[in-house]
């Protein structure tokens, strides 16, 4: 069944709207306004959570709703409820035409229509039964026990949603996408004597829960976290002060999400509060980094066919060999300034309006091989795993505590630390890249990103790469 078909039936079919007196109320609430639209969701989703042996947690839940926004300049009148009706609509249009006084004079152009498709329409809530669920987080507590006698808990669980939108703008212009999501986590506990580390791993994406089930995926998970406990629980203290810092490919590139890809928004840069704002077309990184933030992936978590203002998404170059290029942007902010929307325009709901948000961003790959980068070292860091971390976008300064760390000495990676962070500035980070590994790969499909309130699932990656000179914050005394 397409997109367009099953929205049609959730939205007009099931609800008994009528499309033509809905666009017909969306042309008299924001026609003569800048931009808008209006904004139709449908969701379900669920979790299970499975702790030490039997389920702790499960939950299932379906909301929908609408949102309706008009835009004169910068100003926006935004109304939402969780009331799918025409009189609903209307009363919502009515209240969001108090920003309209006639429109700036730069009205935005309708979003490229496209029928590109990057994961499938078919609902991963409905394949498998919920006893066949239950039985696969089983089967992950009782291997991770068996994996080591050192495991003393043992918690995994699964998440899914399935999300419809219809968007319908001035003028008779709609556009719909069905977007699945399913993610597995594992987190463990290990123990020796008094001492207890943690290790936790997940993956998932766009598509259903039959990869996910794959016994040699989840295992694989299960050993990933265990590995990561075990050697949490070898770990010495980190050691303190500014030094060459290895970053591993993969996840290690959410320290570019946050520390230079929110810098790279184009509301911060409208409103002149990045630290890279006023910097297109100048060099801001080292020659061979090249950044991109790309939705068009297949299957991805931050994958997505289109916006949720409408625009395709695409393949968008922010920094191209050290040279920055491209902001991200949702509509309103591209036309403001002055520039085309790059299909970043995001939104948590029904109840929030769009802003200029990631989707997959990472770093492209160099030429070192990440042995080589290794070898550059002869004192450092190789950090592997984040946790937690700390933006300021004005100034780009960031925190990141590693959940997973060694020491390089002489070339070599040696000992486990624990309690390693990072400290640093994005923009100055980017210019101390001193080697990219050639094994430029995404994480496994368990980010999720914040923003004013706001989440939304996100793809993170980069090479492995070697930092010229880092601060590390340690506890060795």
């Amino acid at each position: 069944m397409s997109d367009i078909t099953q929205t049609n039936r959730i939205f007009f079919n099931d609800t008994g709207m009528d499309p033509k007196r809905l666009q017909h109320i969306t042309d008299e609430s924001i026609g003569d306004s800048d931009d808008g639209e209006l904004f139709l969701e449908y969701r379900q989703s669920e979790s299970i959570t499975f702790d030490d042996g039997r389920v702790r947690n499960a939950s299932f839940d379906t909301s929908q709703g609408f949102g309706i926004r008009s835009i004169v300049d910068e100003a926006i009148g935004y109304a939402h409820s969780t009331e799918l009706s025409e009189a609903a609509i209307a009363r919502a249009g009515q209240t969001i035409r108090a920003v309209r006084s006639g429109n700036s004079g730069s009205i935005d152009d309708k979003p490229l229509g496209t029928n590109q498709s990057l994961y499938s329409d078919v609902n991963p809530l409905n394949i498998q039964e919920f006893s066949e669920k239950v039985s696969i987080l089983s089967q992950i507590d009782e291997y991770a026990r068996s994996s080591d006698e050192r495991v003393r808990q043992v918690s995994a669980s699964i998440s899914g949603n399935w999300q419809a939108i219809h968007i319908l703008r001035a003028g008779g212009i709609q556009v719909s996408d069905i977007r699945p999501m399913v993610r597995l986590n594992v987190s463990l506990v290990v123990g020796e004597g008094n001492r207890q580390e943690s290790g936790s791993m997940g993956t998932g994406g766009r598509i259903t829960y039959d990869s996910l089930f794959d016994q040699s995926n989840w295992q694989n998970q299960v050993d990933k976290a265990l590995k990561q406990a075990l050697t949490n629980l070898e770990a010495v203290p980190a050691p303190a002060g500014e030094m060459q810092v290895v970053l591993g490919p993969g996840w290690p590139g959410v320290l570019l999400h946050e520390a230079v890809g929110h810098g790279l928004e184009g509301d911060f840069n409208r409103k002149k509060t990045s630290a890279f704002s006023g910097l297109l077309g100048e060099k801001v990184a080292s020659s061979g980094v090249t950044v991109v933030d790309d939705g068009t992936i297949p299957n991805r978590r931050g994958s997505i066919s289109i916006d949720d203002e409408g625009t395709k998404s695409a393949y968008n170059i922010l920094i191209e060999d050290g040279i920055l290029k491209n902001y991200m942007q949702d509509r309103m902010n591209a036309r403001l300034m002055g520039v085309e929307p790059t299909g970043n325009g995001r939104r948590q709901s029904f109840a929030h309006h769009p802003m200029p948000r990631m989707t997959n961003t990472y770093m492209l790959n160099g030429q070192s091989e990440p042995e080589e980068c290794i070898r550059s070292v002869s004192k450092g860091i190789y950090a592997v795993n984040f946790g937690g971390g700390q933006v300021d976008i004005t100034n780009g300064k960031f925190v990141f505590s590693c959940t997973e760390a060694y020491t390089i000495e002489n070339g070599k990676i040696g000992n486990p630390v624990k309690g390693a962070t990072l400290i640093g500035n994005g923009p100055d980070a980017l210019t101390r890249v001193k080697m990219i590994g050639n094994d430029t790969c995404l994480d496994d499909g368990v980010g999720t990103c914040g923003k004013d309130g706001q989440s939304v699932p996100v793809g993170v990656g980069q090479p492995t790469i070697v930092l010229d000179a880092l601060t590390v914050g340690g506890t060795e005394l």
